[in-house]
């Protein structure tokens, strides 16, 4: 059914930062405005404007990306030592490719080599379905301060 298509995993550094900021605003705009009005997503894409904090994310947790055969990022996630997972990005493009399986399964490997034994997240509606899908659980619905606006996201978890 769905072919076989190869993707690098590799940690990401402050050289990718660039590329992980353009994912995030891009997918945002184009991905999430489904589930949130013009509006919010354009509040939530702001947040990723400031490079230092961009910066604080990457050394706080241990990011992982995904890259096609021209070595473009096309997704990445996170996991950190409290089992937390910050970020799960997937390009516009490669929605739907197995893209994001295949990260969530890199960070929970992460998390039991850090011997999580759960982890937590807060999900945005657009990838509610997909972590319900894959085990996670919503522990509560929350509004979430992006600039301006608060956002309906979910506070998800899920026992390793």
């Amino acid at each position: 059914m769905n072919k076989q298509i190869n993707y690098n995993i590799r940690p990401l550094e402050e050289k990718d930062l660039y590329d992980m900021q353009n994912l995030f605003r891009s997918t945002v705009l184009n991905v999430n405005i489904k589930d949130y009005t013009k509006e919010e997503v354009e509040d939530w894409a702001s947040c990723g404007n400031d490079m230092e904090h961009w910066k604080e994310i990457l050394f706080n947790n241990q990011f992982i990306g995904a890259f096609d055969k021209q070595d473009n990022l096309i997704g990445y996630s996170s996991m950190n030592k409290r089992g937390y997972m910050h970020s799960m990005f997937v390009h516009p493009d490669w929605q739907g490719k197995g893209i994001a399986t295949l990260l969530l399964s890199e960070v929970e490997k992460i998390a039991r080599q850090y011997e999580v034994i759960e982890i937590t997240s807060e999900v945005s509606k657009t990838a509610r379905p997909f972590f319900e899908h894959k085990g996670y659980v919503v522990e509560y619905e929350q509004k979430q301060q992006a600039n301006r606006l608060k956002l309906t996201n979910y506070k998800m978890k899920k026992v390793l």
